[in-house]
């Protein structure tokens, strides 16, 4: 199992921690620096759905009834989690922002009056420059499945194999369900500025795809190397006891 890709990247895992530990220069203060800029600068709400709810409100005034349901219509929630219970609260801490005001009372026939909502100028800003931070400025995103797979040696390897080929099934099923979503009559008369989200959707899927494909692949071709994956489960402290000698990152000392 030498020079394998596991063992390089432990080697380099450990040196990248030495050579952290080891900084004689200060840390601390040039973090703190930033860190103070960055709250200097004003936040935007933390909930997706304030941001849908801006957009909506700059199309027109609406009452947060109407805004769920065009939502749904629109399947927007496919890509903003809606819940009516969060967005009467985004509306609450958009109105204490003034991002949007009330505008007038609406009844429709026997049903119960409802608070119509405008964006305000102050909301229109931050729709602008949320919109620009969220479009122009990359940020790490911590996904669920790549928070397994950097956990992956956990599972012994067939496990993880089987569990690798039943998300695969999965993946390709729902590739094949979004592409029958573009395809779609009603959807093809749209024009295509208002579905970008579903060619992202899609892309992401295909690209989850094809990985997934592959790894399969290369595991059944002994990737890991295999045999050092199936010894973490046959004799993990000796398996273990041996990658701390060779290559550090073993218990803290005191």
């Amino acid at each position: 199992m030498n020079n394998s890709i596991f063992e390089q990247y432990w080697r380099y895992r450990s040196e990248k921690f030495d050579a952290l530990t080891s900084l004689s220069v200060p840390v601390y203060p040039f973090t703190y620096k930033r860190t103070r800029i960055y709250m200097a600068k004003r936040s935007h709400p933390s909930n997706p759905l304030a941001l849908a709810v801006l957009a909506l409100l700059f199309e027109r005034p609406m009452h947060p009834y109407e805004m769920g349901l065009i939502m749904k219509q629109r399947h927007k929630e496919d890509s903003i989690k809606l819940r009516y219970g969060s967005l009467y609260t985004v509306i609450d801490l958009s109105l204490a922002r003034g991002f949007i005001s009330a505008r007038g009372v609406a009844r429709d026939g026997r049903r119960p009056e409802r608070t119509v909502y405008e964006i305000t100028k102050a909301g229109r800003e931050e729709l602008r420059a949320w919109m620009t931070d969220l479009i122009g400025e990359p940020v790490k995103e911590y996904p669920q499945f790549e928070a397994a797979l950097c956990l992956l040696p956990v599972l012994p390897p067939d496990e993880a194999l089987a569990l690798l080929r039943q998300r695969l099934t999965r993946i390709d099923a729902k590739a094949t369900e979004l592409e029958g979503q573009s395809a779609h009559p009603a959807v093809q008369n749209l024009p295509p500025l208002f579905l970008v989200e579903n060619e992202y959707r899609l892309a992401l899927v295909k690209a989850e795809q094809r990985f997934i494909a592959q790894l399969i692949t290369r595991i059944e071709n002994g990737w890991g190397p295999l045999e050092l994956w199936r010894s973490f489960h046959q004799n993990r402290e000796a398996t273990m006891t041996r990658l701390y000698r060779e290559y550090g990152g073993g218990p803290m000392t005191q």
